[in-house]
């Protein structure tokens, strides 16, 4: 597939034009220009570009690219290193943040609600990035373990384990900073990647349960549903890779 007919077709299937982003969506580095074979992963780390060069990618895509708003924008340290490498390579770097956060089919939100068997009824936040639904768990306990089990992380739970998970709402990443909102939108337990200082108070004081459970673990599903769907639309050779990260 030529390079500039993907990016065609991710733009509009992502509708990367009505989100405000912190960095380019599309292609953030031109390599070859036919396109057959496709690596995606959560990170454009140099351990994911050097495993994409020994599995002979032409295209790597991911959720979390370069070039973010506010950034130095030299080409020294780790960035110099890792665009030599693909540029060396000649393999085109493709990445969507907030329009793979939000998509209604391939996007992390639905993903991980599909992954954890939840129910997605509405959504929440700027730019309708959150979800409100319900989960099959009846307690937090239960959730927890759940997500322990589905994303293999020990998730960090703020909130009396015993107490019934009610109204659901989940924004993966670092999307700790919505529990207002979401309690707004009037969820019971909150869901998110990270967790900050702040978010215990709140989540205390409002009286919302809240569980962190990794940005990289929340975030995983997205992107290889999108190269999936990119395989059985145009016949593309799709591979995940997971560069595992703890935080």
């Amino acid at each position: 597939m030529n390079r500039e007919q993907l990016a065609a077709y991710l733009h509009d299937f992502l509708q990367t034009d009505t989100f405000e982003d912190y960095g380019p969506n599309g292609v953030q580095v031109a390599g070859k220009e036919r396109i057959a074979r496709v690596v995606s992963g959560v990170t454009a780390s140099l351990a994911l570009i050097e495993r994409a060069i020994d599995a002979g990618a032409d295209a790597i895509l991911v959720h979390h690219g370069w070039f973010w708003r506010g950034e130095d924008p030299r080409i020294v340290g780790q960035k110099r290193l890792r665009l030599k490498a693909l540029l060396g390579a000649d393999i085109n770097l493709f990445a969507y943040h907030l329009p793979l956060d939000a998509h209604p089919l391939v996007g992390n939100n639905v993903q991980l609600a599909a992954h954890m068997g939840w129910r997605v009824e509405n959504t929440f936040g700027k730019q309708g990035l959150g979800r409100l639904g319900a989960a099959p768990q009846a307690t937090l306990a239960d959730l927890a373990a759940a997500l322990r089990v589905r994303l293999r992380r020990e998730p960090v739970l703020v909130g009396d384990a015993s107490a019934p998970v009610g109204r659901l709402a989940w924004c993966t990443g670092a999307a700790q900073g919505w529990i207002e909102q979401a309690h707004a939108a009037g969820a019971d337990t909150y869901v998110s990647g990270e967790i900050s200082e702040p978010t215990a108070h709140y989540a205390r004081e409002m009286g919302v349960a809240y569980l962190a459970c990794g940005h990289h673990a929340t975030e995983r599903y997205g992107v290889q549903a999108l190269g999936e769907h990119l395989a059985r639309s145009f016949g593309l050779e799709h591979r995940f890779i997971d560069i595992d990260n703890p935080a």
